[in-house]
């Protein structure tokens, strides 16, 4: 059973416990030719969270700063996963908010915990009366 719960701004160094490790087979790309994107193999080993850990600790701290959520996953006392939320709603009538970060450890993916995360993250947006959150995401065919 894992427990999820808000991160406090003097735990956003726990991150260093997710292991951001990740094949990428297959990635989305641009067709030059047909103006497309397409599935395509690009084999690409990542052994650290994308942009490195220091990226990601810079931006909880301000996530944190301009009154952002950041929900964490716990394995007894171990980070295996966490997502950010933004507090500043954006949009014509500010009805978005983003999410700006998502990662569960590698030996964790696959068992629901993104999902949750998302679940919480959702609960805070409507709190914030947030009809939609927005994200960024990678280009790999798993993301």
């Amino acid at each position: 059973m894992y427990l999820y719960r808000e991160l406090e701004m003097d735990e956003t160094d726990r991150i260093k416990d997710i292991d951001g490790t990740c094949f990428i087979k297959n990635a989305w790309r641009m067709n030059q030719e047909t103006g497309k994107y397409e599935l395509v193999e690009i084999n690409w080993q990542d052994d650290d969270l994308p942009n490195g850990l220091g990226w990601h600790v810079k931006h909880l701290r301000r996530t944190f700063e301009h009154g952002g959520t950041v929900f964490g996953c716990f394995d007894g006392d171990l980070l295996v996963g966490f997502a950010t939320l933004e507090a500043n709603p954006f949009g014509s009538k500010e009805q978005h908010v983003l999410l700006e970060q998502l990662y569960v450890s590698k030996d964790y993916r696959g068992k629901g915990i993104g999902r949750e995360l998302i679940e919480l993250c959702k609960e805070q947006a409507r709190k914030l009366n947030a009809s939609r959150i927005r994200l960024y995401a990678g280009s790999s065919e798993d993301t």
